[in-house]
């Protein structure tokens, strides 16, 4: 039965992949759709630095590799990877030519339409199930047919607003009954620590740019402040502050792809040294702002916006 259900899902990525590329080559990376990003390349990519929030990926063609921390999770046509929370993970694409290129696509994953939806099904995650930030594996073959329409909705903008909603829905509903979704069930746990840890993830993108002090978020998370430490860097694999200068440096290299001014771009996402900006943001990308900032917009289009 496994073994079907394997086939089943990989023909219907197959089916998929032409829908999704002409997509991509149509409406680009980052679609009409809130929260929904396409993505193709032809080659294996270098290392991908960024932070997930709570959304699902899935691959229809080619593999990728995610790392966070000391955990690896590989996905390939017919697998997809959940984030609970938002994390910085570190990505790279490993299998993908000219002839056969990498396509997959991520949604947004709100953690307010999963709990209603946990809550409708009376879903419980297992109570003594370590939170996972990242999980990975099969999808369901019932996926794809919801996936196609919600693709198809990128030609049918006066559809959209009624259908993408309805079909968002039945994507969750569909992933929590699949074999993801005891882990995507851990989001519609409101008092567990992961969820705690993750409101005070979801802060910090909200308002990186601003001095944020570390009693504050632990009482966002509703812990003392040495549990809300614990807690906060056995989910992401850093501290607060480390994932608030992540952050910050993500949005700036976004900035610089649009050729923003280096100087405006380290004041803007909340440095007040333009050389401890530059100093930083060459330790986590190989390359001061201006030569990264130079290279990439040669390279890729603009990402998307922090949401």
């Amino acid at each position: 039965m496994a073994f079907c259900g394997l086939v089943r899902t990989l023909t219907g990525m197959t089916d998929l992949a032409p829908l999704l590329e002409r997509q991509f080559l149509r409406h680009g990376r980052e679609t009409s759709i809130k929260g929904l990003l396409l993505n193709r390349a032809e080659g294996p990519s270098g290392i991908i630095r960024s932070v997930y929030g709570p959304s699902f990926c899935l691959v229809v063609q080619g593999a990728k590799l995610s790392t966070l921390g000391p955990d690896t999770y590989r996905y390939r046509a017919g697998e997809g990877l959940i984030a609970s929370v938002d994390v910085p993970v570190s990505a790279r694409i490993v299998a993908a030519s000219p002839a056969e290129p990498y396509l997959a696509l991520s949604f947004a994953l709100p953690p307010e339409d999963v709990t209603a939806l946990v809550a409708e099904a009376e879903i419980a995650p297992a109570p003594a199930a370590p939170f996972a930030a990242l999980a990975a594996g099969r999808v369901d073959p019932s996926l794809c047919d919801p996936i196609r329409r919600l693709l198809e909705c990128l030609d049918q903008p006066r559809d959209a607003p009624v259908l993408v909603p309805l079909i968002r829905r039945e994507l969750v509903w569909r992933l929590l009954h699949s074999p993801l979704g005891a882990a995507l069930a851990q989001m519609g746990a409101r008092d567990s620590h992961g969820a705690r840890v993750g409101r005070a993830c979801a802060h910090i993108r909200a308002h990186y740019a601003q001095s944020l002090r570390v009693q504050d978020l632990a009482r966002l998370a509703g812990m003392s402040v040495p549990s809300f430490h614990r807690h906060f860097k056995a989910v992401t694999t850093m501290t607060p502050v480390q994932f608030q200068k992540l952050v910050r440096l993500q949005e700036a290299r976004r900035r610089l792809m649009r050729a923003e001014e280096v100087a405006s771009v380290g004041y803007a996402i909340g440095y007040e040294s333009p050389s401890q900006f530059s100093r930083d943001y060459r330790r986590l990308f190989g390359n001061p702002p201006a030569r990264d900032g130079a290279a990439i917009r040669a390279r890729f289009a603009p990402e998307p916006a922090l949401p």
